[in-house]
């Protein structure tokens, strides 16, 4: 059950409680009106396929104002709807992420124009001088519509929308959530990969997890060895520096490389040697598994912090967006509604 879902039906349920409660005759109708507006919202908010999950605004002066109001920036899609294989998989590719549609929700005014269609959508297309019949381009500018980042078009990638969203963020002075940067990080396209051999790899996941720099930790057994498996990005923190933290933690009694990423690593070094056949554990992550952390769909970086922070006994919950804190604090409550290893859900990766 995804948040979405969570609220819908909870506010079914209060409309339910009330109808049935209320011993008004006007009380009873205003309930069953709520139950009926709350079905009816259900049935006709789908968007096109092209604008996946996001709420879009569809009035520039309705963005503006509400830019002015909140000091948030305006985040326009221009879109060609019905559009193009190229326009469809932005929509289920980009726009449905979950993060994604979260930030552009909360830390943006979502905008979108159609650049195939004329009356307003037209005026805006022009104003902006954006081409009609066009694949999808996103601006992200100011309540005055001046631009604050470099105008998106021609790169249909998540990390894309991603990294305009963080610099559009920097250049209006505003905080980065840390969910955001983490979501940032996760769609590197440098990872590289050095597999790590300790007395324990719950504890190796614990201590390698919070490295800045470390995309995901993944256990398991080499020549019956228990190892931590580490896709990292080399941009944050090297292979040598990686190497360095590893044995200053205890966890590189060995270390294992795929001949692709032996670079930059001391090649004379006895403990490094060609990975062997890994076999994966079946409990990744053990300080995660064992909270109603496991009931929350998140990115892999995700977890690696939130089980290392739980490891160290700290707040694992700053790793978290505020929908996914919703999500937990509702698992909470009701644990026996959660789905066993939520936590690596798909729709996330």
């Amino acid at each position: 059950m995804n948040l979405n879902s969570i609220f819908v039906i909870n506010l079914l349920q209060k409309s339910f409680y009330l109808y049935t409660h209320q011993k008004s005759l006007i009380m009873k109708y205003l309930a069953l009106l709520s139950y009926a507006l709350i079905l009816h919202t259900i049935s006709f908010s789908q968007n096109p396929v092209e604008l996946g999950d996001v709420h879009w605004l569809r009035d520039l002066a309705q963005a503006q104002s509400q830019s002015k109001a909140s000091g948030k920036p305006i985040l326009i899609l221009f879109q060609e709807i019905p559009g193009c294989a190229t326009c469809q998989r932005y929509g289920t590719q980009v726009m449905k992420h979950p993060l994604i549609v979260e930030a552009i929700e909360t830390e943006f005014i979502p905008l979108a124009i159609h650049n195939n269609k004329g009356g307003e959508d037209g005026r805006v297309l022009k104003l902006f001088k954006e081409p009609s019949w066009n694949n999808p381009v996103v601006r992200i500018v100011d309540a005055q519509l001046n631009d604050l980042v470099h105008r998106l078009d021609g790169d249909y990638s998540p990390k894309g929308v991603i990294v305009s969203m963080v610099n559009a963020l920097k250049a209006a002075q505003k905080l980065i959530p840390t969910y955001l940067q983490l979501l940032r990080e996760s769609f590197t396209e440098n990872t590289r990969q050095l597999t790590f051999g300790m007395y324990c790899f719950w504890e190796g996941e614990k201590r390698l997890g919070r490295l800045d720099g470390v995309i995901s930790t993944k256990p398991g057994y080499i020549h019956g060895h228990e190892v931590v498996k580490v896709d990292f990005d080399p941009t944050i923190i090297s292979p040598k520096t990686l190497v360095a933290e590893a044995k200053k933690q205890e966890c590189a009694s060995q270390i294992y490389t795929r001949s692709e990423d032996i670079q930059g690593l001391n090649q004379d070094n006895p403990a490094i040697q060609l990975e062997g056949k890994f076999r994966e554990d079946q409990e990744p992550q053990y300080y995660l598994r064992h909270t109603p952390y496991i009931f929350v769909s998140m990115l892999p970086i995700q977890a690696s912090r939130i089980n290392s922070a739980l490891g160290h006994q700290q707040d694992p919950s700053v790793f978290l967006s505020p929908r996914q804190k919703l999500t937990l604090e509702y698992y909470k409550k009701h644990p026996d509604e959660g789905q066993s290893q939520a936590y690596l859900g798909s729709n996330f990766k």
